[in-house]
């Protein structure tokens, strides 16, 4: 018998969230220097974003010989 899959918990905690916990919000907040426990709530808390940053794959580098040149004069025309 299989598992559902709504009940996999597992790796879907790891998962890229875009909405932060108030907890998460705050201490955000705290690094960037816009949150002071002592004189500010916690309702009404300015929006964080929370961008996932995706790596940037590799730039292929062409190579130039005089096969690859003579080729695309041939396409030219």
């Amino acid at each position: 018998m299989s598992l559902d899959t709504s009940l996999k918990v597992g790796a879907d905690l790891t998962k890229h969230r875009n909405v932060l916990t108030r907890a998460e919000r705050i201490e955000r907040l705290k690094t960037q220097g816009r949150f002071d426990p002592e004189s500010d709530h916690a309702t009404g808390l300015p929006k964080v974003g929370n961008r996932k940053v995706i790596p940037a794959g590799k730039v292929k580098k062409k190579a130039t010989t005089e096969g690859d040149e003579k080729d695309k004069k041939k396409k030219k025309k």
